[in-house]
């Protein structure tokens, strides 16, 4: 056996070795994150003092602006504190601990974009039975399900992941901890544990999205059926933003976690990490919401009332 030489904390390779860069870097990222945690934060406060968005579609879409806002405050902040102060470094706690936050978030945002999936084909498809099967207890079951469920495939994903010894280069070619970059320095030859978790990811993620493609294709096929124009409208214009969401998510998610660990990432890599990181919780509150009539006048009632 050769003399290595036990990993005790990893590097971020972030964007540029340049301070300059970085510090720009850093900026540029602290503006998009305040502004993406003050739109998600706006709209759980919306929904939560409104009395009129007391709604299933309101109550998961407040679960989502959650999970985005925790999502986004993994990576970014401690991305802008060390591309401020030009030290890309993490301990392995503080690398297992975004692993495990990114992933359960990531996973949660999976399962509740479903259920909201489930929400529209039901108040299409079923609009007569929508108040019966949407009832309160059956939203916060299915919200406490996301939730649970994105947290133990997070601890899956990262019990196995740092279940391998770490040995010679420290250099995780990201702005953040993620398990491919982890596997390329890794030092084991059996990966069983890791192949588990993410087998187990991958069958819920594509359950997921099974889920979500049937249920759009019946709330499509009753859409078309509508005689005016005018009602097709209605019913497209709250589904399309929500496809348009999950797809961006799934996509960016899965060349993230799926793609082959590279000691130099090319710049469509980084491009995508960002991407994955950012423009998700930054987009779901300018897609729900700013086009949403029904969040439009809540946030004039709100201002209305502290005026």
């Amino acid at each position: 056996m050769p003399n290595v030489t036990a990993v005790t904390g990893f590097f971020l390779l972030g964007f540029s070795d340049n301070q300059d860069l970085q510090t720009v870097c850093g900026v540029l990222f602290l503006v998009m994150y305040l502004a993406a945690l003050m739109n998600n934060l706006l709209i759980m406060t919306l929904i939560t003092v409104d009395l009129q968005l007391q709604t299933p579609m309101y109550f998961f879409l407040k679960n989502l602006s959650l999970i985005d806002a925790l999502l986004l405050s993994v990576p970014i902040p401690n991305f802008i504190i060390n591309s401020l102060g030009h030290n890309n470094s993490i301990s392995t706690l503080g690398c297992a601990c975004q692993i495990l936050l990114m992933t359960s978030f990531s996973a949660g945002e999976v399962f509740v974009l479903t259920a909201m999936s489930y929400d529209r084909y039901v108040a299409i498809c079923c609009p007569l039975h929508y108040e019966a099967i949407m009832s309160d207890g059956v939203c916060v079951l299915m919200a406490g399900v996301s939730w649970a469920t994105g947290g133990l495939t997070g601890a899956l994903h990262t019990a196995g992941t740092f279940s391998m010894p770490f040995c010679g280069s420290n250099v995780i070619p990201q702005f953040f901890c993620d398990v491919p970059s982890l596997l390329g320095i890794s030092c084991s030859d059996t990966l069983v544990v890791v192949y588990v978790s993410f087998g187990m990811g991958m069958f819920l993620g594509i359950s997921c999205f099974i889920c979500v493609m049937i249920s759009y294709f019946y709330i499509f096929s009753t859409v078309l059926k509508i005689p005016t124009t005018k009602g097709q409208s209605k019913a497209f214009s709250t589904c399309f933003p929500h496809l348009i969401v999950f797809t961006i998510f799934m996509i960016t998610a899965c060349f993230v976690y799926l793609k082959s660990p590279s000691d130099e990432p090319s710049v469509m890599d980084k491009v995508f990490s960002v991407i994955y990181t950012v423009l998700p919780p930054s987009l779901n509150p300018v897609i729900y919401s700013l086009r949403n009539t029904d969040m439009k006048c809540a946030l004039r009632r709100w201002l209305q009332r502290l005026l």
